[in-house]
């Protein structure tokens, strides 16, 4: 692995750079069997609540061959928050 950096990059830093400027060198590949052993983890306590999305979004949502576009959306939505969270 080639070091691209002079010290290690806080979150916030990282966050920062433009996509083609992070070094991915040390990044294993996600083949195929990780995906398989991959699991969704969803989290009790949910509220019922009411949100307008694009209806091209939606029936993708709702045309995936499992059950639960809901939930699957609320997973999105979840991954998105944690991988915006700081700190």
């Amino acid at each position: 692995m080639t070091k691209r950096y002079k010290k290690e990059l806080s979150l916030e830093e990282l966050a920062a750079l433009p996509d083609g400027q992070i070094d991915l060198s040390d990044t294993p590949e996600l083949d195929e069997n990780f995906w398989k052993n991959a699991r969704l983890v969803m989290p009790a306590g949910k509220e019922k609540v009411s949100i307008r999305l694009d209806k091209d979004i939606l029936e993708w949502f709702r045309a995936q061959k499992d059950r639960g576009y809901q939930s699957r959306i609320n997973a999105v939505l979840r991954a998105y928050v944690e991988a915006h969270k700081v700190g």
